[in-house]
């Protein structure tokens, strides 16, 4: 039986590496590809003409890395402090209003895009804020919050307030019993906010477009009118540095969460 379930794990666990490996591996085949007729077995006609034009823009890609690095950092960082906050909130206190504001927490997630676009544009446009990059930030932020905010209820309700507790006991105060006893458990928690709301984000084209008003560049901007006008080839260049910046981002965040754990680990005594 135990032979038979490790059989059929192995199996889902093949299908799910080669359904992510597969078309990783045919955006690495249409970089080079110029034709690829229907029904045919390889490529007709190759060239390297996509990564040549890529690599002559090394200045504004670069710059199009800086923006969407710095959009998508500061948009996961916010998300996940206010998730933090939120969530305790939500968990360990009672107050009037408590079901409505976690009912609001998962509002914009059911509101179509399109629609919260073209009205949050027009608010920002009042407020200033429409073509610049604190108002994409700010959309941004709105639109990847719920996911952030309900990763850490569920990280909350897990690890609860009793180790707080204890440590009021033995003296502690607010900020250094959290500190020391709550948040280096919620860490990979926090890890997982910063990752989901760094994607949503990084790969957010309608909002950006619509409030940077062309103005504010990312790689989704850019990638997504590639798509559009059939030029494969370029857009998969786009799309294997895309992947691979998320990647090399994801790999920095989860070092800096392993060294604070290591860093923060230990007892109220050891401070």
């Amino acid at each position: 039986m135990k032979k038979r379930k490790s059989f059929i794990t192995n199996i889902i666990l093949a299908v799910l590496c080669a359904s992510i490996l597969i078309p990783a591996a045919s955006l690495a085949v249409w970089v080079f590809t110029e034709r690829w007729a229907w029904l045919g077995l390889f490529p007709q006609v190759l060239s390297d003409r996509a990564v040549m034009e890529i690599a002559g823009r090394k200045g504004e890609l670069f710059s199009l890395m800086a923006s969407s690095i710095m959009i998508s950092t500061v948009v996961a960082l916010l998300s996940a402090a206010i998730g933090v906050l939120t969530s305790r909130a939500l968990i360990l206190y009672r107050f009037r209003g408590k079901d409505l504001m976690s009912f609001l927490t998962v509002l914009p997630l059911m509101v179509p895009a399109t629609v919260f676009a073209m009205g949050i544009q027009i608010t920002f446009i009042r407020m200033g804020l429409n073509n610049t990059v604190a108002g994409v930030i700010l959309a941004h932020l709105i639109y990847s919050l719920p996911y952030a905010v309900r990763l850490m209820m569920d990280g909350t309700r897990a690890v609860g307030i009793g180790l707080e507790e204890q440590a009021k006991v033995l003296g502690a105060g607010p900020f250094q019993t959290f500190r020391r006893t709550t948040l280096p458990m919620l860490v990979p928690v926090i890890l997982s906010a910063v990752s989901m709301s760094y994607i949503i984000s990084f790969s957010q084209y309608f909002l950006t477009l619509l409030l940077g008003g062309g103005r504010i560049k990312t790689f989704a901007v850019v990638m997504v009118p590639y798509l559009q006008s059939g030029s494969r080839n370029i857009a998969c260049v786009y799309s294997i540095l895309f992947m691979g910046i998320t990647l090399l981002v994801f790999a920095v965040f989860e070092r800096i969460a392993g060294y604070w754990t290591r860093q923060m680990a230990g007892g109220y005594y050891e401070s």
